[in-house]
């Protein structure tokens, strides 16, 4: 307990801070330029702006925030799909809070559920289980919105109601996976990177070597790391430190927690349950085999084969949210930020995940 506290210790931040400013000032002293360091996890995006890393290090690191929140990468035809579903009869359907208030084409969830929809918020996936078991009268629906992290926990869910039998209850999958849409950001080109800050908690599942292929197929480093300033400088720090040597690797800063091979259960669970598809990502379009559906086998359980939901194109706004998730602008470059759009009245799913960069944007660096 006493080593944890030392990753938010305050003079050790302070002494961590000033050891990755000097390395930068030497990076840019050398190519002419600040390193741009991107990480792909929602939870770093919250914790970089919450801590004041990312206001501190602006003239001498670019932190850019990439597709790493699973409710704003979600596109919004999937999105007003959901709704749609809410407006089925003798239906519950059940969600983690983040996507109650993300605005579809014409309503959200929130609206659907002031207009007498039954839309319950749970805490994990087992909870809807148990909502099938206690409504056998009802079609249970739960909405599998997640990256490789909350995943596993759906299929424990599938396995908990094929257990139990249960012919009421059936998940809305909207996986995404995380090498994917890394693959498609550095395929692409738009954004020139020199690191990845790594998920930590999706880490955990994969393990490091999962991220060798930045190496392999990039010549790209990246650093996992945990959520502490302390544990986010360190990563950075090491990440500026390869930079410097001209060397390329994949670091995990985060050993008490993730391991080489990662979660071997977990990870057979997705083996054992679920199937690649392609999945369609807010910003991105289609991007192959980068998503998780359910096997043929547990069809039963698949909402998108139990339920035809025929939904029309979205509506469009000024919301820049699916270049945002790319890397590409910043909250503050959007018209609406801060003016018609705000936590209260969300236009886009960054300002309303308690993982989005918009809503870390308006709530620590306003601004800055």
């Amino acid at each position: 307990m006493e080593s944890m506290k030392a990753f938010s210790d305050s003079a050790l931040a302070r002494r961590s801070l000033d050891a990755v400013i000097e390395l930068a000032d030497e990076f840019k002293k050398e190519h002419g330029r600040i390193p741009v360091l991107m990480e792909v996890c929602g939870s770093h995006t919250m914790a970089f702006a919450k801590s004041g890393i990312k206001t501190r290090l602006k003239d001498h690191v670019r932190l850019i925030a990439g597709p790493g929140c699973p409710v704003c990468v979600t596109d919004q035809k999937s999105i007003d799909a959901m709704i749609q579903l809410a407006q089925g009869s003798n239906r519950i359907l059940c969600t983690f809070g983040d996507m109650m208030r993300v605005p579809g084409s014409r309503v959200s969830l929130m609206k659907a559920k002031t207009d007498g929809k039954d839309i319950r918020v749970i805490y994990s996936p087992l909870d809807s289980v148990k909502i099938a078991e206690e409504n056998p009268d009802k079609e249970v629906i739960f909405l599998g919105i997640g990256f490789e992290t909350t995943i596993p926990i759906l299929t424990l869910a599938i396995r908990e109601a094929e257990r139990k039998e249960l012919k009421n209850y059936s998940v809305w999958m909207t996986t995404k996976l995380v090498e994917p849409v890394m693959r498609a950001l550095l395929d692409s080109g738009e954004v020139k990177l020199d690191g990845f800050i790594l998920p930590g908690h999706v880490s955990v599942v994969l393990g490091k070597r999962s991220f060798e292929f930045l190496v392999e197929d990039y010549k790209i480093s990246g650093v996992i790391t945990g959520f502490e300033p302390v544990q986010l400088l360190s990563g950075i720090y090491k990440i500026l430190q390869l930079l410097l040597e001209n060397k390329h690797d994949v670091l995990n800063d985060y050993k008490y927690v993730v391991k080489d091979e990662g979660n071997l259960f977990a990870q057979n669970l997705l083996k054992k349950y679920l199937k690649l598809d392609d999945e369609d990502w807010r910003g991105m379009g289609t991007i192959p085999n980068s998503g998780l559906v359910l096997k043929d086998q547990y069809a039963q359980f698949d909402a998108k084969k139990k339920y035809k939901v025929s939904v029309g194109e979205p509506r469009k706004t000024k919301c820049r949210c699916g270049e945002i998730i790319r890397g590409l602008v910043t909250p503050e470059e959007c018209v609406l930020f801060n003016k018609g759009c705000t936590p209260t009245q969300p236009i886009g799913p960054c300002m309303v995940s308690t993982e989005g960069t918009c809503a870390a944007h308006y709530q620590y660096m306003r601004g800055d």
